[in-house]
């Protein structure tokens, strides 16, 4: 074989190899939870999110670095090892309130990635980036906060402060990602017998506000008891004062008319009056029409008979 004609044939094979790594690297594909940025010469080309087979130049004009568009979970504090096992780390959930006792802090932070370009090329890692920013924004906002405050009823307010501070240093780092939610996972002293004694102030503490919650619940059920008793008495009390009022229309109205015959006639009215006035007072009382001229009292009894008078045999009826 002469030299011309293996140099034909290596020729022919390098062709052939640079066509084959062509069509090899000249076709990607995008799933559907995935996202890619198409880098030229090391320069961020352009970013492909929709789903399929896409078309690029060979390598090594062009390269993709495709990226997730799922949402990923930090875990602050603790993480898992190989066997599944959980694992705290101390040095970053140790930390020291407002008022100067020491909690242990650890919390999730959800993350996703919202600019594939600014995520691969404005940091050389953007992941320790994020847990840096973490322990900022959980250590300013635990150091600004009480420590009933992180260990009862804050802990809403302190994931919500502590999202927004984190949020507010991502923008600024200017990173591609963008914070969801910040969950913290647990709070707690860093020993028992503190523990315990938190514990015990804190059920003692829950027990006053029961206290005073059914006190109230008392307190309210007697203050309606009492006003629907000064309703019920309002209402009869109105009720009397309509009565007589009524009664006392009527009485005036009756002696008006009284007044207008007593007018009429005075001797006739006032001796009805009389009478009236009599069977009034002695309804059982017997009344005699007496004659007196000076030596013998006669007397009319005039009260009603009760008995039927007795019937003679001979008597006259016609």
């Amino acid at each position: 074989m002469s030299v011309k004609r293996a140099l034909l044939l290596i020729s022919t094979a390098i062709v052939g190899l640079i066509i084959i790594v062509a069509a090899l690297t000249s076709w990607y594909t995008v799933d559907e939870s995935e996202q890619a940025v198409v880098i030229t010469f090391g320069h961020a080309d352009q970013t492909v999110a929709e789903a399929g087979l896409h078309f690029k130049l060979p390598w090594p004009i062009q390269r993709v670095e495709v990226l997730s568009k799922e949402t990923f979970s930090l875990t602050f504090g603790y993480d898992q090892n190989e066997n599944g096992e959980i694992v705290a780390h101390e040095s970053d959930t140790k930390m020291i309130t407002g008022d100067e006792n020491i909690v242990l802090t650890d919390l999730v932070v959800q993350w996703r990635i919202t600019d594939p370009e600014k995520y691969l090329f404005n940091a050389d890692n953007p992941e320790d980036i994020l847990h840096n920013a973490t322990s900022a924004a959980i250590r300013s906002i635990i150091g600004s906060s009480t420590i009933d405050e992180a260990l009862t009823a804050g802990k809403a307010e302190i994931e919500a402060s502590t999202r927004d501070l984190l949020v507010t240093l991502i923008d600024k780092y200017d990173i591609g990602i963008s914070i969801l939610t910040v969950k913290l996972q647990d709070v707690e002293l860093p020993n028992q017998e503190v523990r315990q004694a938190f514990t015990a102030v804190t059920d003692a503490r829950e027990t006053k506000n029961t206290k005073l919650n059914e006190a109230q619940k008392y307190r309210n059920q007697k203050i309606s008891e009492a006003q629907g008793e000064i309703d019920a008495i309002i209402s009869i009390a109105e009720g009397e004062k309509t009565s007589r009022i009524q009664q006392a229309e009527g009485d005036v109205a009756v002696f008006n008319g009284l007044y207008a015959q007593y007018s009429l006639n005075k001797d006739i009215t006032k001796s009805r009056l009389i009478l009236e006035t009599l069977e009034q007072v002695l309804p059982n009382a017997q009344i005699y029409i007496m004659n007196d001229n000076g030596d013998t009292l006669k007397y009319l009894p005039i009260q009603p008979s009760t008995t039927k008078p007795p019937v003679t045999e001979g008597s006259d009826k016609e």
